[in-house]
């Protein structure tokens, strides 16, 4: 039975895997197809689904909305609360606000919120012009001075901005029936026209038209003005970057003589959403659809894929949870049924690798670049290159170590991830000065394997001490198959991280003129370089055995963080990113407890319960 295990282990893993696939909205409404509908955000065309979820992240930091009934709301249907039905949208409890002298100044509590730490658009509306009076006193503070009171209020001041930009983007917000708005507009527009022209020139003309259409002109200018998405395209044929927003299509009723069929759909979606029509609503969204398919194949098959994209999550709980079960099996493989175990932690490995690769290639198709292009895209490609070394590892030595580090740092490098997906758009346009694809493709990547070789060799260093101290499962084949693992990879890092540095000078002497500036960024990528060549010349030399080369391996770990993320928020250098708290603190609390593992590995060889390491 034993060897059935695996196989078992890998159809259940797959199962789970593709399940988000499957799982369907239990509403009468189509939001599936309404959260297809493209639209252009932030540069870049996007399905409304992606538009829906990266708001809420930067709302609240998830994706779910609950409501003050108790409601759980798929990210599709809080937007189409928020276009539809503004009033209840701003009874929902999504922003979140924790410092606690943004919390005084609005007068709320923690008790009020959410959480404890959510709030809704109501409670924060009587407070909206101490909010823009703190903002502007934050404002005239150099950002890297401002203290983390005045972050917090720009945050939640930008956080409102977009809400309200959001609930202006398709229709008008304010309570009228704006679909029968634009009927009664286009039915009468002639003589609506007309009547402001005769009302500017001093001649008679009915007062309720000129009310009428004065007003109607108000709306749309205003939801030109404040509204942030481009959901109107260009005509079938026309020039790509020729998107408008509704209000801006709305606007030119005036000139074209006709309501925009656009707009129009968006209304009718408002009336049968306000009044609860799910057929009508359904059919409205399927003729737009096929219009969609009709005109604008390619835009609608990139927009459907991201919308699949998302709901896979491949970079979410389910790919994280098959790395934490792979890292218990493997571990657990060193106390019983090591073969069976150890087959079933490698599978399912296999399996989150393969995920982890469809969704890097995915992102690469939808944004044309390659995998690298910031911050979120790099912890993907370390964890994705850290995870690839450890099969090749485990597919050597069979000793269940590869897959307890990649479950380990595929983890951690998903957790990484997700964590600065919270910023919003993870498919952001890149900076002018950074758009080569050549360069992203050559130096970020090479340098990004030299990143994951690097925390590799130092999460190995941590099973060699976690296992040495505190585990008897620690034998001598053990320990030196740990020992050449280590060595090896850091080869490998030290190749990559050097070539990877060299091929940023030239970057740097392409894009501003110098090959070498002593950026903090630089400055990171040779400490790497040297950090690596220190120990293996430490090897080499025998100044450090094994015990004090895991250590290294481990500081290694350190060296790497500072280079990828620390250096980013010292607020200098062309490769500032800007600070970011929860980021210091996270970078602080792991550089504690990697120094508290070299502590440990320099415990006297007598202390420690592996026997085999008692001889080293």
């Amino acid at each position: 039975m034993k060897r059935y295990i695996p196989l078992i282990v890998l159809f259940l893993g797959a199962l789970y895997l593709v399940s988000p696939l499957f799982q369907r909205s239990k509403s009468d409404y189509n939001v599936e197809d309404f959260g297809r509908i493209p639209v252009v955000a932030n540069g870049r065309t996007k399905p409304l689904d992606s538009v829906a979820r990266n708001s809420l992240l930067l709302l609240q930091g998830r994706q779910r909305v609950v409501t003050p009934d108790g409601v759980r709301l798929s990210p599709n249907e809080w937007l189409l609360d928020v276009f539809f039905r503004p009033e209840l949208a701003d009874t929902y409890q999504h922003f979140e606000i924790v410092h606690p002298n943004v919390l005084d100044f609005l007068e709320l509590t923690p008790e009020g919120g959410d959480g404890k730490k959510r709030f809704s658009y109501l409670q924060i509306v009587p407070k909206l012009e101490e909010l823009d009076r703190q903002s502007e006193l934050a404002i005239g503070v150099e950002a890297p001075v401002r203290t983390a009171y005045q972050r917090a209020v720009l945050n939640l001041r930008s956080h409102v901005i977009l809400y309200q930009q959001l609930k202006h983007s398709l229709i008008a917000p304010d309570g009228s029936d704006f679909l029968g708005d634009l009927l009664r507009l286009q039915d009468n527009l002639d003589a609506a026209v007309a009547a402001v022209r005769n009302r500017e020139a001093g001649n008679e003309a009915d007062p309720e038209l000129v009310r009428f259409t004065m007003t109607m002109g108000s709306k749309f200018l205003r939801m030109d003005q404040i509204g942030n998405l481009l959901v109107v395209p260009p005509p079938p044929g026309g020039p790509e970057d020729s998107w408008h927003k509704a209000g801006h299509a709305l606007l030119g009723t005036f000139q074209h003589g006709s309501v925009n069929v656009h707009a129009l759909t968006f209304a009718g979606l408002q009336h049968t959403w306000k009044s609860q029509n799910p057929e009508q609503f359904n059919t409205l969204i399927e003729k737009h659809r096929a219009e969609w398919a009709r005109n604008y194949s390619s835009i609608i098959t990139k927009t459907d894929a991201e919308t699949r994209f998302n709901q896979a999550s491949v970079f979410g709980r389910t790919t994280m949870s098959l790395y934490v079960l792979a890292f218990l099996i493997a571990a657990f493989s060193w106390l019983k049924w090591p073969e069976p175990l150890q087959r079933s932690a490698y599978y399912l490995i296999l399996l989150a690798f393969i995920a982890t690769t469809i969704g890097i290639a995915t992102r690469m198709w939808l944004e044309g670049r390659p995998p690298v292009t910031n911050l979120y895209s790099s912890a993907l490609f370390v964890g994705w290159g850290s995870v690839g070394l450890c099969l090749i590892l485990e597919k050597i030595f069979r000793n269940g170590i590869g897959s307890v580090a990649a479950g380990l740092t595929g983890f951690c490098t998903l957790l990484i991830a997700h964590h600065l997906s919270l910023s919003g758009d993870t498919l952001e346009m890149m900076r002018a000065v950074l758009d080569s694809n050549f360069w992203l493709a050559t130096h970020v990547i090479v340098i990004t394997i030299g990143y994951s070789a690097t925390y590799l060799a130092g999460f190995l260093g941590l099973i060699y001490v976690c296992r040495g101290v505190f585990t008897r499962s620690m034998d001598k084949p053990t320990a030196d198959a740990l020992n050449r693992m280590v060595y090896g990879i850091i080869c490998f890092a030290t190749l990559f991280s050097l070539v990877g540095t060299i091929l940023g000078g030239i970057w740097a002497d392409q894009s501003w003129g110098r090959f070498w500036g002593w950026d903090p960024k630089e400055n990171g990528a040779l400490i790497i370089v040297i950090w690596n060549a220190i120990i293996l010349h430490c090897r080499w030399g025998g100044i450090a055995r094994t015990r004090g080369i895991m250590a290294m391996a481990i500081f290694g770990n350190i060296v790497t963080s500072w280079s990828w993320f620390g250096t980013n928020m010292l607020g200098v250098g062309l490769h500032s990113y800007g600070f970011m708290d929860q980021a210091f603190v996270a970078l602080v609390s792991f550089v504690a407890t990697q120094l508290v593992f070299i502590a440990l590995a320099y415990v006297p060889a007598e202390k420690w319960r592996s026997a085999a390491a008692l001889k080293r």
